[in-house]
């Protein structure tokens, strides 16, 4: 069995989604502040303070709109699924990838979309802009059309390699709402996804923490090769 981490490292003041809150995470407590306490040695600690949204992450229907369902209530069914990464890294900064390169991208994988499963759109931002300012706003990203066409394959979620679905502007905001009305999700920030390609199919495993209500949740993205069926 073989596991490729697709997750983003997680650390004080890491990059988050423009306006969103920044990731705080600090010393509670030292060694050596437990010992002076109780002269045992150990039972250091530390805090965290981020968004929903913080580094590579999966999106509730909740954030799309006030009658999807919160992150704690997203089936944990739908978070260990069939996956393929399609290569798009020649579609240029800040377009929008078609239902045609989709179609080509899958034609050359060889492998059809895993219906239940995922598609992982690896477009090479976050290998070129990490983690440069360039990284929150010069993503490619799906449009409606290309949406709609991952949803009609049966898919539960898509995953990309950026901070937002689509190109930054309103096509983002269309593609939120397109992932509420089809049904489906999309997970965010991703990494690694060059390793993936020419690969062949894998188990996508990305788990959320059980936030109540939650918009979103982090989670330790991974694709695992060579599992038994």
């Amino acid at each position: 069995m073989k596991i490729v981490d697709l997750s983003r490292e997680l650390h004080h003041r890491s990059p988050t989604y423009p306006s969103h809150p920044p990731v705080i995470h600090g010393v509670w407590k030292t060694h050596a502040d437990s010992r002076a306490e109780s002269g045992v040695y150990g039972l250091s600690s530390m805090f965290i303070s981020m968004p929903d949204h913080a580094g590579t992450h999966i999106d509730a229907p909740r954030h799309f709109g006030p009658e999807g369902i919160g992150i704690d209530q997203y089936p944990l069914e739908k978070c260990i699924v069939p996956g393929i990464c399609l290569d798009l890294r020649h579609i240029a900064p800040r377009a929008e990838i078609t239902p045609a390169d989709l179609a080509a991208a899958v034609h050359k994988v060889g492998t059809p979309v895993p219906k239940g499963g995922t598609v992982l759109l690896c477009t090479g931002h976050h290998a070129r802009t990490f983690p440069r300012k360039e990284y929150a706003t010069d993503n490619s990203g799906v449009n409606v059309a290309a949406t709609e066409w991952l949803a009609e394959r049966g898919i539960v979620h898509f995953g990309i390699d950026s901070m937002r679905p689509g190109p930054m502007g309103d096509v983002n905001l269309w593609v939120h709402k397109a992932c509420l009305d089809l049904d489906i999700t999309h997970i965010e920030s991703l990494c690694n996804l060059e390793a993936l390609l020419g690969q062949g199919p894998f188990t996508f495993i990305g788990l959320p923490m059980k936030w109540r209500d939650g918009t979103a949740s982090p989670i330790r993205a991974v694709a695992v090769f060579g599992i038994s069926s």
